[in-house]
């Protein structure tokens, strides 16, 4: 298994504290978990979150999903 196989175990699973355009690690992992579809995103493409909810997200349209439901 290398850095660009797309198959992930239960421990490459990354922790991150979101913030305005940045986020921290506080453990390390391969993915995040998108708190709208639930697909696996690799950190390393992680584009869209909230810091206000804590969330990840897959793309623009999980994203405005979630903006959606919390902002009526």
């Amino acid at each position: 298994m290398n850095a660009h196989d797309r198959t992930f175990g239960a421990n490459d699973l990354a922790k991150l504290h979101y913030g305005d355009g940045e986020y921290a690690v506080l453990r390390p992992g391969r993915y995040v978990v998108c708190a709208v579809s639930g697909q696996k995103v690799p950190v390393e493409q992680l584009r869209y979150w909230s810091a206000e909810l804590q969330e990840a997200y897959a793309g623009p349209a999980e994203a405005l999903k979630r903006w959606q439901e919390t902002h009526p």
